[in-house]
């Protein structure tokens, strides 16, 4: 470990936010940290990072994590305790329940095929079955924030009460916050960049939740430490039909290849700011957000997009359609600066859009 990453360790240690060798949970962290890996993908951007934490949930390699924007490659890393290097595919994403499903890809074997690993893992249908913790129970979190791990370095643990058990209402950017189900509100600074995927336990090292992402309360505008239970449970609309679905349930049906996801609702509030930014003709339900030009002095003039461009991400979110990104934009204002991560040959370039006011229509002269 270097010494960058001793130095951050020994300054959370002396703050108490991460056990030590003398802590009575050494001996749980340890077994801990065999069920869980660290995750490396998409990102690297300043403020969208590209390393994360996930829950080794079966001996063959399924993971389960966060669903983020490190997951957009077909490049994504996983090491494990052990240092051992290894390629991973998304087999399902719900974003409703902000949760998405890994399996490690062997070389020479087919994703459906066993891959004879015998990893050490979680239960989880065990897990989901065991009654919520209470306000007041100590809890255990370890990820990889701040990418404190790689190879076989431990990631971090922190320790923890439960604050209260809630619906969560939060924001990322613009956008509210898919997830609104119940949520464990925790008293230590849970939720760093990497540490989403993480595994919350209890003091004898049993799973209880996953870790969330960075994310502010929208009731309260600050940000809040939470995990969402492994039994979790949200009712999911597609069109006039309604179905509820849990943790378990969606992990069960994507193991086998049979999970749809459904795109993420962005609700539209308010007629947005000025961007000027012009897209390929908008001829199918879902056109991808192609960028054709820009208006004239427009604040995308001033940013710096190409023709050909992608949009992928607004905020931290995906855009995966001309429609998303106009929904989108009507929760803005004049003022805001958004993020945009775009597709540009190969790669992915962040670019910061001021949004301004409408310009007022020119009148002719007679």
């Amino acid at each position: 470990m270097n010494s960058l990453r001793i130095g951050f360790t020994l300054l959370v240690g002396l703050l108490g936010g991460v056990a030590t060798a003398a802590d009575p949970f050494d001996k749980i962290a340890e077994d801990v940290n065999t069920r869980t890996v660290k995750l490396f993908g998409a990102g690297g951007f300043r403020g969208v990072t590209n390393f994360g934490t996930g829950i080794l949930i079966s001996p063959d390699g399924h993971i389960l994590t966060i669903a983020s924007q490190m997951l957009d490659t077909s490049e994504l890393v996983v090491h494990l305790y052990d240092g051992r290097r290894m390629k991973a595919v998304v087999l399902g994403q719900e974003p409703e329940l902000d949760i998405a499903l890994l399996k490690i890809k062997l070389d020479g074997k087919k994703l459906d095929e066993p891959t004879g690993l015998d990893l050490a893992c979680f239960d989880l249908d065990a897990a989901a079955k065991r009654e919520l913790a209470k306000p007041g129970d100590w809890v255990l979190s370890f990820a990889n924030q701040f990418e404190i791990a790689m190879r076989d370095e431990p990631v971090s643990v922190q320790r923890g009460v439960v604050a209260a058990c809630i619906k969560l209402t939060g924001r990322r950017g613009i956008f509210d916050f898919a997830y609104t189900g119940q949520v464990y509100v925790v008293d230590a600074i849970t939720n760093n960049p990497g540490a989403g995927g993480g595994a919350l336990t209890d003091r004898r090292g049993q799973l209880l939740a996953v870790v969330g992402r960075e994310l502010r309360n929208s009731l309260t505008e600050t940000w809040i430490n939470y995990a969402v239970p492994v039994n979790a449970r949200v009712d999911i609309k597609d069109g006039d039909k309604t179905t509820s679905v849990s943790i378990p349930e969606f992990v069960a049906a994507a193991k086998k290849g049979e999970y749809k996801t459904r795109p993420k609702a962005i609700a539209a509030t308010g007629p947005g700011g000025y961007h000027g930014l012009v897209f390929v003709p908008n001829v199918l339900e879902r056109t991808p957000p192609y960028i054709e030009e820009w208006e004239p002095n427009s604040p995308a003039a001033k940013a710096g997009f190409l023709p050909g461009d992608l949009i992928g991400f607004l905020d931290g979110e995906p855009i995966g359609s001309i429609k998303a990104f106009q929904d989108a934009i009507k929760k803005t204002r004049p003022g805001m600066v958004l993020r945009v991560e775009v597709r540009r040959g190969d790669g992915l370039q962040t670019i910061e859009l001021r949004l301004e006011d409408y310009p007022k229509p020119t009148v002719p002269k007679k």
